[in-house]
């Protein structure tokens, strides 16, 4: 998404961009739900494209305790869509032909005038510029910042897609309009409805997001949950295929013990989980040379702030801005990196503070966060919006 945003935004200033994807075959369908924000919405329409019907409008939250009871209302008007709506918008604005899948990156190097980027295929293709816009495991960051390494938050996060016509009706009726929350002591359960395939937005069509983060860990329980059934122990994730059938169990269980009936009843029609470490990133620097760093290959939040794909457009447009003022690739790389560095570092302080309480382990600071934040009122309010940063 970021790529893409940082291509069509160059393009737009007048550059010639290729974007060169490691994948063969196409992203759409992948991801999960995220809330559109303003900002980003912002964006979207500043590149011409439309943005009716991005997804489902939800106005309210709430908060139901195990019993089922809601605790906690509040109205929070915001449009929640799905990873692969807003990646086709942006991938059918993009020339197909510029495109590239199945190149997969290996290295740079660079001078003054020009920067080389090698692939995998032995091709080498030189340019002005290049951005590195390939996430949390970026090759282009691991060169530029070798020692910047994803950290590992200290809790993970079941999540799923569900079909809204798999919803009994009573439980439809009292999730499906609305951003719900359960929160277990030290747990945060979050479902909202979104889109459905080819972002059919309508009744009947569309699907549930499903967010579980539980505290785990790195020693002991994230092994646990990250070694499949052949004893071998995944870095980083675990693709859903392999997640062992008595860490999917364990999971039921707590759902059945922990969270209210109309969650017990979302956590049954899972069936196949997801199961998301949750990590922060933090790079030093978005630039070196010729070279920039953008999204989440140079920041990754946790995702309680709601800000991924806000703040990837938000590089993406200060990378744009800072080149044509400066008019000098270095010049403008370190105008953008002035421009972002702060801002990017700030989204991922106030994600730490949002995630505080879910952590396994804490030190004194965060257990003061902890407190600050884990309040129903608190989180009810505090979650998926970027008030902290635009007011």
């Amino acid at each position: 998404m970021s790529g893409l945003l940082s291509g069509l935004l160059l393009r737009r200033a007048g550059w010639d961009v290729d974007i060169y994807e490691r994948v063969e075959t196409e992203l759409s369908g992948r991801g999960a739900g995220i809330v559109a924000q303003q900002e980003l919405i912002g964006r979207l329409r500043g590149l011409g494209l439309a943005t009716e019907g991005l997804g489902v409008l939800i106005t309210t939250r709430k908060i139901l305790n195990a019993r089922g009871e809601t605790t906690n209302e509040y109205d929070c008007p915001q449009v929640a869509t799905a990873w692969e709506r807003v990646y086709r918008l942006l991938r059918d604005a993009f020339p197909p032909d510029r495109y590239h899948r199945g190149r997969a990156f290996s290295g740079f190097t660079q001078n003054a005038r020009r920067v080389i980027a090698h692939f995998a295929d032995g091709e080498d293709v030189a340019a002005d510029l290049l951005v590195g816009a390939d996430g949390i495991r970026s090759s282009v960051r691991q060169q530029c910042l070798p020692e910047v390494a994803p950290q590992y938050a200290g809790y993970s996060a079941w999540r799923a897609m569900l079909s809204e016509s798999d919803f009994p009706s009573a439980v439809h009726a009292e999730l499906f309009g609305t951003m719900s929350f359960g929160l277990p002591p030290g747990e945060q359960f979050l479902g909202y409805p979104v889109a459905g395939p080819d972002n059919d937005l309508r009744a009947g069509h569309r699907r549930y997001n499903v967010i579980w983060y539980r505290p785990a860990d790195e020693a002991t329980k994230l092994k646990w949950l990250l070694t499949d059934e052949s004893g071998l122990t995944h870095a980083i994730s675990i693709p859903p295929a392999l997640i062992r059938r008595e860490a999917i169990a364990e999971m039921r269980a707590a759902a059945e013990r922990l969270l209210a009936p109309q969650f017990r009843e979302v956590v049954r029609l899972i069936a196949e989980p997801l199961l998301q470490p949750i990590y922060d990133l933090e790079s030093p620097r978005m630039a070196a040379g010729r070279v920039a760093v953008v999204g989440d290959a140079a920041f990754v939040a946790r995702p309680h702030v709601g800000a991924g794909v806000a703040k990837a457009a938000d590089d993406a447009a200060a990378l744009a801005e800072a080149l044509e003022k400066e008019g000098d690739v270095a010049a403008g790389l370190k105008r953008f990196e002035a421009a972002r560095l702060d801002e990017n570092c700030r989204i991922i302080e106030r994600a730490r503070h949002l995630g505080a309480y879910l952590q396994a382990t804490r030190t004194r600071e965060e257990e003061e966060r902890a407190g600050r934040h884990e309040t129903d009122s608190a989180v009810i309010r505090e979650t998926a919006t970027l008030d902290f940063l635009y007011g």
